[in-house]
């Protein structure tokens, strides 16, 4: 797809949606960001980038930002593991994914990159890497978020079918890397660990991945990617316990030694989402995140490898990226590790 093509971008403001508008830039594209109307970022000026208002629940709104687009990146999603924001998240992750589908259709847009995620699929066992077989249905998901995203990506899959819409789907594994800005939950787990917050450790694992290269995956698949097919962007398959040991190792912390069954980490999820209840914020240790820990997440990219040439640099590099941005940014600093968002005016530094 040549770089003076329409481009239209949702969840910019995000992560993975950042390191995407990031990738594109410095491809040299031109693009058209979807902002929220209380966006942080909406009175950001970056050559290249076209800001228009729009809301994913709203159709009516979603006309204009896809009129005269011939690409569509949709990377914006509601990602929160804890019990009380359900509605909003499939709200946004289900209703809204179907108000874009079908406004880029009827747009004529030409080619869409839909990003999912590895929550779709089913981690298999004896911590076999799974691949893009592996398909979970909604009702065996575990929380609002894993649940919002099989039937949204279904949707997709179905329109693809039905309706012809020219979708690629991506889904990345677990992304980490600089400019985590809210902080992400991954990245909450990243901060815990490396602030001393985690004491003992549940026998898990996940495929960690930098951001960067993400986004660099989501280029491939708009270039090179089979319309109608998923495509894992991932990176390496790494148990809990070293991921643990290589983040107090960056920081010059004892790594925590003792380890735990999933269940017993079942009252530090009931006081977190207590908490999330009272206070309105996304807790480190939720009920899904728990009842999740109970498998090792691991996945394989050979397709994406195969098909997108899609490529991964050690996670080692995405963890010491993290570590290196958060500690610049004062993330850091004595136990308090909530994100300073008035010092972040882009998603591009």
């Amino acid at each position: 797809m040549s770089t003076s093509a329409n481009l239209l971008l949702t969840g910019a403001t995000g992560f993975v949606g950042s390191a995407v508008l990031r990738a594109l830039l410095g491809s040299g594209f031109h693009v058209r960001v979807l902002m929220r109307r209380n966006s942080r970022y909406r009175d950001l000026n970056v050559r290249g980038v076209e800001y228009v208002e729009g809301d994913l629940r709203d159709r009516s709104s979603l006309r204009p930002a896809c009129a005269g687009c011939r690409c569509l990146f949709h990377v914006a999603a509601d990602y929160r593991l804890s019990l009380w924001n359900s509605a909003e998240i499939l709200a946004t992750n289900v209703t809204g994914t179907r108000n874009l589908m079908e406004e880029a259709l009827r747009s004529g847009i030409e080619r869409i990159v839909y990003t999912s995620s590895v929550a779709t699929l089913s981690p298999q066992h004896g911590g076999v890497p799974a691949d893009e077989a592996a398909s979970m249905s909604a009702g065996a998901a575990i929380g609002a978020y894993k649940q919002s995203k099989i039937i949204a990506e279904q949707l997709v899959v179905d329109m693809v079918r039905k309706n012809g819409l020219p979708a690629v789907i991506v889904n990345p594994s677990t992304p980490i890397g600089p400019r985590d800005i809210k902080p992400t939950p991954t990245g909450k787990i990243v901060l815990a660990a490396a602030t001393g917050r985690i004491p003992a450790y549940v026998d898990t694992g996940l495929n960690i991945v930098h951001v960067d290269d993400v986004a660099r995956g989501h280029l491939a698949a708009l270039q090179r990617g089979r319309i109608g097919e998923r495509y894992i962007l991932g990176g390496e398959n790494v148990p809990f316990s070293q991921l643990l040991a290589e983040i107090a190792a960056s920081v010059g912390r004892r790594c925590p030694s003792i380890r735990i069954p999933w269940y017993g980490a079942v009252p530090a999820a009931l006081a977190g989402e207590m908490a999330a209840y009272l206070t309105g914020n996304e807790p480190l240790a939720t009920w899904a995140g728990i009842r999740l820990a109970r498998y090792k997440m691991f996945f394989t990219s050979e397709k994406a490898e195969r098909e997108l040439g899609y490529r991964a640099r050690p996670h080692v590099e995405a963890v010491n990226d993290a570590i290196s941005w958060f500690g610049s940014h004062g993330y850091l600093r004595s136990s308090a590790v909530g994100p300073k968002l008035g010092r972040f005016r882009t998603p591009l530094g």
